[in-house]
């Protein structure tokens, strides 16, 4: 069976990773559908070495379709206003903005972690935060082995988690350019500042982190913090985690459970300088961990780098894959 498949926002960083993963993966699609703003209506984009049109994504181009799967990302506000619309004709939205992560009545989903939670969706599946994606496919295997009592996140996130603006900044900035995008000068530089600032003295995106390790873990208790800082690298989130679990654990059963987690590479050998970086993770849609050791600090405490390419598996990529999820399901 092929299937009718829209991709809205097109023309941006991550619309455009959602068209070259469509076609690498060969989705079994019918026909597929480009939207983007009235601005960029009419540019033409290639899927597999067709040139498409883009259309202005308004309900008469929607209503017009048969459409069975529409990957967004385009923006909280986009999203709010045109999701509902796709979902009135019959089209499951798969969501990567903000904007319904955190709805009781959506799915936040990580094909690896909780894919039993895209049944019952009521057409719209939220695509959970860059960060949030790789951290929680690294989280998993120990939560269910160990459980979990606190976690801390430190992240070094790539500009391109910023879109365009962001890779151009750092681009620019190489050239000695003033920042556009950031507050400050990413060349040369690293920002302890991602999204905007809450009363409370943390980032959106911390709080993001947070929250979504929460609900996509189904762990309302779990005790969790973050500081989120964004590093001149172009492709691929790094970051720190230190894990307080629940149980005792051996080291080496720790080694072994990551060399037998899906959709993780396990990438530790100090003694020949072999650890997770971004220039390996990008261009592919696993996550890599890596520096796996034990904190003395605390009772069963565990430290480990994570990493992975933002754009494909901590957006596109793992969108794509819950699309895969429900016509294999199926």
């Amino acid at each position: 069976m092929k299937y009718n498949v829209a991709v809205v926002g097109a023309t941006g960083m991550v619309g455009r990773k959602f068209i070259e993963v469509l076609a690498e993966k060969n989705f079994p699609i019918n026909n597929i559908y480009f939207y983007a703003s009235k601005r960029s209506a009419g540019t033409k984009l290639s899927y597999k070495g067709s040139e498409i049109i883009v259309e202005e994504l308004k309900e008469e181009n929607i209503s017009n379709k048969q459409i069975d799967f529409a990957l967004f990302s385009a923006g909280g506000d986009t999203s709010l206003q045109f999701a509902p619309i796709f979902v009135k004709y019959n089209a499951v939205v798969i969501d990567n903005s903000s904007a319904w992560r955190m709805n009781s009545e959506v799915p936040l989903v990580v094909p690896e972690v909780n894919p039993q939670d895209i049944k019952w969706h009521k057409g719209i599946i939220a695509n959970p935060n860059c960060s949030t994606i790789q951290a929680v496919v690294a989280l998993k295997p120990l939560y269910d082995a160990y459980g979990i009592k606190r976690v801390v996140y430190s992240t070094y996130q790539a500009v391109s988690g910023s879109g365009l603006g962001g890779y151009s900044d750092l681009e620019n900035g190489l050239k000695g350019e003033e920042p556009k995008k950031y507050p400050h000068p990413i060349a040369y530089n690293v920002l302890p500042h991602i999204d905007v600032f809450l009363d409370n003295g943390y980032t959106k995106e911390e709080k993001k982190m947070i929250d979504e390790t929460q609900k996509i873990l189904g762990d309302s208790s779990l005790k969790i913090t973050a500081t989120t800082v964004r590093v001149p690298v172009y492709y691929g989130h790094s970051e720190s985690i230190n894990v307080e679990l629940n149980s005792s654990y051996n080291i080496e059963d720790i080694f072994e459970l990551y060399k037998n987690s899906k959709g993780i590479i396990l990438r530790d050998d100090v003694k020949n300088n072999i650890y997770p970086m971004p220039i390996d993770a990008a261009g592919t849609d696993e996550v890599y961990v890596g520096r796996i050791r034990r904190d003395f600090s605390i009772n069963n405490g565990l430290n480990l780098w994570v990493v992975a390419d933002n754009i494909r598996k901590g957006a596109a990529s793992n969108a794509v894959q819950i699309a895969e999820y429900m016509i294999s399901d199926k």
